[in-house]
């Protein structure tokens, strides 16, 4: 698998989640397996760049390459522009938004709602591509199946889009109305996929290595996207990459190398954001991860009265600590692995 120059080390990657997918769980999620990890939305609004959040998102410090970054906007000049920024700050893959379905940002007509003006789109794609070009920077384009049931009009974008030069093209298998509700439906990306030269990417309801394995075979896709189902279980690549070359699935953790993972996540989260910020912002993942344990609601809510990250790291150290007395490996649990059935459309 390739991203222009880039060798990829397998074909599952890590899909960019605003408030998620910082520099702390795209190194946990590759160290756990996944091949590629695309960073948080940075806005192409200038005025944005020196503030903390924006510093925070583009900061790479000890990433491995490819450095992948999304950016997103709505004026192709100012997409340009955040295209030789974050260049200059070590992006070496530039991946543009029109797949975000927040109404904050599709309000602004960004994200997924740049589906709706196919003229405007194109300008960007075209724009950030020129930015990109003299710097050998590949870009790549995540988007959705389009606006709405009546107007899935991403294989038209992405034939344009590689007629742009985008070196890749993400499809979600949803449109920007399902938001992530509802099921995705896999033929908008074959039909993407049987149409362009360059590599396809599947993206949506992918939370299971036999579901994996299923929309691969289904949609012909060169790459898979990974978002929701790697929150609070990072080593779902790991799990997802052993069932492909083996046909065989990979037994669940052992309890302790889980928790030493999680914990390693904590450390590198508080040095990124600080004591009270990353006090505040580690709780998330922190219930991801008790998501659907035994004990574990009830433990997250003593957790989220906790004030400081040396408390946060002892509770959840002892806690896991003490499951491990009664499991070996992390209980399988229907209420955190739930597998959707693959409705494929006729």
């Amino acid at each position: 698998m390739h991203i222009g120059p880039y060798a990829l080390p397998n074909k599952l990657f890590v899909a960019p989640m605003a408030g998620v997918t910082d520099r702390p769980f795209r190194q946990l999620c590759r160290r756990l397996g996944a091949g590629y990890a695309v960073s948080e939305m940075v806005t192409s609004r200038k005025d944005l760049w020196n503030s903390l959040k924006t510093s925070r998102r583009a900061n790479h410090e000890g990433e491995a390459a490819p450095i992948a970054v999304q950016i997103a906007g709505t004026d192709a000049a100012m997409m340009a522009e955040a295209t030789a920024y974050n260049i200059d700050r070590g992006a070496q893959i530039i991946d543009i938004n029109m797949g975000c379905p927040a109404k904050k940002v599709c309000n602004k007509w960004a994200g997924s709602a740049l589906m709706q003006d196919e003229a405007l789109a194109l300008q960007i794609i075209s724009a950030v591509v020129a930015a990109a070009a003299p710097q050998g920077v590949p870009v790549t384009l995540k988007m959705r199946t389009g606006w709405c049931a009546s107007e899935r009009n991403a294989l038209s974008i992405a034939r344009a889009a590689e007629s742009a030069g985008v070196a890749m093209v993400t499809v979600h298998g949803r449109t920007r109305e399902q938001g992530y509700k509802g099921l995705a439906e896999y033929d908008t990306i074959a039909a993407v996929k049987a149409a362009l030269r360059i590599p396809v990417v599947a993206n949506g309801d992918i939370d299971s290595p036999q579901k994996a394995k299923q929309v691969l075979a289904y949609t012909g896709a060169d790459a898979l996207m990974i978002g929701r189902a790697a929150q609070g279980r990072p080593w779902i690549f790991r799990e997802i990459a052993h069932y492909l070359a083996t046909g065989e699935e990979l037994p669940a953790p052992e309890v302790l190398q889980a928790r030493d993972w999680l914990l390693e996540h904590l450390q590198d989260h508080y040095s990124l954001y600080g004591e009270l910020t990353g006090m505040r912002t580690a709780r998330k993942h922190i219930g991801w991860a008790l998501r659907g344990l035994p004990g574990g609601e009830a433990f997250r809510q003593e957790m989220n009265l906790l004030e400081s990250c040396e408390a946060q790291v002892s509770a959840l150290g002892d806690w896991l600590g003490e499951l491990a007395t009664r499991h070996d490996r992390l209980p399988v649990l229907a209420a955190a692995n739930d597998e959707q059935e693959l409705r494929l459309q006729a």
